[in-house]
């Protein structure tokens, strides 16, 4: 039986779909609706006379639970947000696809007084035609997000099918990287910051695709979206990788996915396990830097079931409150 070590209870557990985050984003379309941090006035809540972290979802996680419960996102977007809303989170993390799905989105978001003070959406940029592309299509997004209050836009510029076999060759990775810079001062021009994402399949070929597009772009237009746990397991399902990753690349964290395993396998709720997550604050809190937290405790095929996706969202939340407490204010 696994455990989530934090405090005995037993972990959180479910089934994934097999969908790729790619096909989930299209998938899902948010039919229903549509610097870096500490720029925010006005947000922080007070507890006991000092701020409470501000916490964000993505939408990821809460498509793998639903998916697992037979029940449509997408189809029920107003009621979903609403459970969002009640686990105690204050954010959400949308993957946008369309300007329309943002603009549908931003008034479902103040219904339920949840922020979007960052979005995620995908980009191709590895060719020179792909990449002028996705610039017209991620700007046009985050003109829409900047209107309802997002700061950050996270892009994963990976076109392959997530854990496809495909590897980019040296040429495209100086175009990708020079398109990261690209996209960078295009998003800084309107006062948005661009962060670099990316899965486990970056650490293919001694992670050369996740180092170049840090060792090759600009920290001042490229900021790095920190997601832990696709460093541990892109690196062999290593801790250690994930704190030299923090090392090198620290003072350029400006979000942070936090995700959680026992034994390689993902827990349905935030908890002690194989990532130290305490260290991992400290290292960051070293490096002066306090990213916008995100939780993307997700579930997959080997992860037994114990609870839904509230009560999942609202223990990884009281986790993440304590462990993560350094990054308020």
């Amino acid at each position: 039986m696994m455990l989530c070590r934090d405090d005995g209870r037993e972990p959180h557990m479910a089934a994934h779909e097999g969908l790729t985050r790619r096909e989930l984003l299209t998938a899902a379309g948010l039919a229903a609706g549509a610097g870096l941090l500490g720029a925010w006035s006005g947000h922080a809540e007070e507890k006991e006379g000092r701020p409470m972290l501000h916490l964000a979802t993505n939408q990821y996680p809460w498509l793998t639970f639903y998916g697992r419960d037979k029940r449509n996102f997408d189809a029920a977007l107003d009621e979903a947000l609403k459970e969002i809303a009640s686990t105690g989170l204050n954010g959400y993390e949308p993957l946008a696809t369309s300007p329309q799905q943002v603009e549908q989105l931003a008034p479902l978001l103040k219904k339920h007084s949840l922020e979007m003070r960052s979005l995620y959406v995908n980009s191709t940029l590895h060719t020179q035609a792909d990449a002028e592309k996705s610039y017209a299509q991620v700007l046009a997004i985050a003109e829409k997000a900047k209107a309802a209050g997002t700061r950050i836009i996270v892009t994963n510029p990976n076109p392959v099918r997530w854990g496809g076999q495909e590897n980019k060759d040296d040429a495209q990775l100086r175009v990708q990287a020079e398109a990261l810079n690209t996209l960078g001062q295009k998003l800084a021009g309107i006062g948005l910051t661009l962060a670099y994402h990316f899965h486990d399949a970056e650490f293919r070929n001694a992670a050369r695709e996740f180092h170049h597009m840090l060792v090759g772009t600009d920290p001042k237009l490229v900021t790095l979206c920190l997601d832990a746990h696709w460093v541990y397991r892109g690196a062999g399902n290593s801790a250690v990788a994930v704190g030299d990753i923090a090392a090198l690349y620290g003072p350029r964290v400006s979000e942070l996915h936090a995700r959680q395993s026992v034994k390689n396998v993902w827990t349905e709720a935030l908890c002690d396990g194989d990532i130290d997550y305490a260290a991992l604050t400290k290292q960051l809190l070293s490096a002066n830097v306090k990213p916008h937290v995100v939780i993307e405790q997700a579930v997959e095929g080997a992860t037994p079931k114990t609870m839904d996706a509230v009560e999942a969202h609202k223990q990884s939340a009281e986790y993440a409150r304590r462990v993560f407490a350094g990054f308020a204010g």
